[in-house]
């Protein structure tokens, strides 16, 4: 696996403008066949899908992007974070990209994300991978709204906030987390304008943003991929959803929390690639 410094270093060069408002969305893209795009969720960055993305670059065009405001796009203050955003945002940057269709895999977040894409653009989410996404009434979780609160970046130095998180992601894998994943997880907040941009995330958590959304009008064939001891997005949550997405599949993965990719990224990998061959 590569180190988050070798992973962001690939990223350098690989920003575009999105959101009408001069955003810098950086992204990686690799490989070349049918596209396939990993989205992360909060708190996080692309160097969640370290271990998973790699492993289908012969066969795809791999598109990983960070989100505005976090790892390595744009975090200064004074634009909108929220998923509806960060739906638009991926639009645009998928647009500048030429991508006509996809496989979107989205996590947290990211999941939510894929599913607005899913129902507003059919045309560009051919198939969707949700993993712990959250999803109808499943969130914000109460550390995400703590950290939205105002008097969070007043109160928390860079330092105290890594602590914080590495804490939450070492607590919140199963069995001894990867110090690696851990700093890769934890590196792009620390400094002062990271932890504003956190708290400007966290705040722009709305939980209006997935409830307005009728899954049943889903047309991707769609694979729930999850944690299935997740305490945070329930596996309760991706029945629901498999009831309600037409063409859709639910494999829970045991011994994995939240961060299913970091827990079993064999058996994710090895699911994924199962879904992509049909």
């Amino acid at each position: 696996m590569e180190s988050y410094d070798e992973w962001t270093a690939s990223q350098m060069s690989e920003t575009v403008t999105v959101d009408g408002h001069g955003l810098e969305m950086a992204y990686r893209d690799e490989g070349k066949g049918d596209p396939l795009v990993f989205l992360h969720g909060i708190p996080t960055n692309s160097y969640l899908w370290a271990k998973i993305t790699p492993e289908f670059e012969d066969e795809h065009r791999v598109i990983v992007p960070d989100m505005v405001g976090y790892g390595s796009s744009d975090m200064r203050d004074g634009f909108d974070r929220s998923i509806r955003a960060q739906e638009l945002a991926v639009e645009d940057l998928l647009s500048e990209l030429e991508v006509e269709s996809c496989t979107f895999v989205g996590h947290d977040l990211g999941g939510g994300v894929g599913l607005r894409l899913a129902a507003h653009r059919p045309d560009l989410v051919e198939r969707l991978v949700l993993s712990n996404a959250v999803a109808y009434d499943s969130w914000p979780v109460q550390f995400v709204t703590d950290m939205g609160l105002p008097s969070f970046p007043r109160e928390n130095d860079p330092e105290e906030v890594r602590e914080t998180l590495a804490e939450t992601f070492r607590n919140g894998t199963h069995g001894e987390a990867d110090e690696a994943f851990v700093e890769g997880m934890v590196a792009p907040w620390n400094s002062e304008e990271g932890v504003v941009s956190l708290s400007r995330a966290a705040s722009a958590t709305n939980t209006n943003h997935t409830t307005e959304i009728d899954p049943s009008g889903i047309e991707a064939e769609t694979l729930l991929l999850w944690g299935a001891e997740d305490d945070f997005q329930p596996v309760e949550y991706a029945e629901r959803l498999e009831e309600d997405v037409p063409e859709s599949e639910l494999v829970g993965l045991e011994e994995a929390y939240h961060w299913v990719i970091e827990d079993r990224p064999e058996a994710y990998r090895e699911h994924l690639r199962t879904f992509l061959d049909g």
